[in-house]
């Protein structure tokens, strides 16, 4: 018996609502990689892109947990000489709730091309509210004991 494989125009992709709201963002972060690399499917190729678009609602009200707020620090630099910006979680997920899940997502995805194509599909939105209705997403719901 051989291994299959998948080909991209063999793949067929869903659009998944995952709602951020209690959550704690390392374990969001990972289920939402997990769906974006097509893991959770039977025919999963790692070589291929084969994983579902994902919507995130709610990335305003993710928790982290134990001292995470005050003791996590987001870094960014403007490539100028003493161009280094820090700032604590809590003031980064007070500004900007959909770029703190949208990095914790794609640092857990492959760092290469395949992985950039994979971040194109994660849409994040602070709210409950998102303007892919007409994709008619489904609600994720993990199954209890298991990765999905």
């Amino acid at each position: 018996m051989k291994t299959y494989m998948a080909k991209a125009g063999e793949l067929e992709r869903k659009w998944l609502v995952l709602d951020a709201a209690g959550k704690p963002l390392g374990r969001l972060a990972t289920e939402a990689a997990y769906l974006l690399r097509g893991k959770h499917k039977p025919t999963f190729t790692p070589h291929v892109d084969c994983g579902d678009h994902v919507i995130i609602i709610n990335a305003a009200k993710v928790v982290l947990t134990g001292n995470k707020l005050r003791d996590k620090i987001y870094y960014r630099h403007s490539r100028y000489p003493g161009g280094l910006k820090a700032m604590d979680y809590r003031t980064f997920l007070a500004r900007k709730p959909e770029e703190a899940v949208r990095k914790a997502v794609v640092g857990m995805l492959p760092h290469n091309r395949l992985g950039a194509k994979m971040a194109k599909k994660l849409k994040v939105y602070a709210g409950p509210d998102h303007p892919h209705k007409a994709q008619q997403p489904q609600v994720w719901q993990p199954v209890k004991g298991g990765r999905d």
